[in-house]
């Protein structure tokens, strides 16, 4: 059996469009450390990222060492794009690879910390966060799951988060319902960062 060739056109033309298209598997980690560098909440999505707990812990020592007294919001290291924020005791950041949509990753870190502020009632910082560690983590849930981006709207995420801390029970229409929610959201996500690509290019 002879592997079949594709005109050189047609290859050039596939690997160009596969270049731009944005992986859906955007966000790699997650974190919000306290202003002494210490983990108070992490998230891994890549299980080849940093697999053991010391590897985490000194990957976010070496982000925290270079960005907690840089004025930037975004960072390399370790052949990672880094988004960061900080608020008052509190260091936000959001992991993706190099390659990725630094617009994507930065849609993630304001629509994690403006839901906090919301969840919080704008007391977003180290005390208040602790007391409310469950919703931070439904928050966390709400806006990624396994790396993919399902919302960027932090009052949609309330709202999710609110419904689900009232422990309602899931029939099986709503929880279709929900699942369409989710696709039609990731189909939403996904059409945003085309157009910033898209526009970025012409630029």
């Amino acid at each position: 059996m002879t592997a079949q060739s594709c005109p050189r056109q047609h290859c050039a033309t596939t690997m160009d469009s596969a270049a731009l298209e944005p992986s859906l598997y955007t966000v790699k980690a997650v974190f919000i450390l306290d202003n002494d560098g210490n983990r108070l909440l992490s998230k891994y999505y890549d299980p080849e990222l940093y697999p053991s707990m010391k590897e985490q812990k000194n990957f976010e020592k070496n982000v925290f060492n270079k960005t907690h007294k840089a004025d930037n919001e975004i960072a390399l290291l370790e052949g990672m794009t880094i988004v960061y924020k900080s608020s008052i005791d509190l260091f936000f950041y959001v992991v993706g690879s190099v390659q990725e949509n630094e617009l994507m990753l930065m849609a993630v870190l304001n629509c994690l910390f403006e839901s906090l502020s919301l969840m919080l009632r704008k007391n977003v910082e180290k005390r208040t966060l602790l007391d409310n560690m469950d919703g931070v983590f439904l928050v966390v849930d709400e806006i990624i799951d396994g790396g993919v981006i399902l919302e960027s709207d932090p009052q949609q995420v309330i709202e999710k988060v609110n419904y689900k801390a009232d422990d309602s029970p899931l029939s099986e229409q709503s929880v279709a319902q929900h699942i369409t929610e989710k696709l039609a959201l990731t189909s939403n996500v996904l059409q945003s960062a085309k157009e910033q690509i898209k526009w970025s290019i012409l630029k």
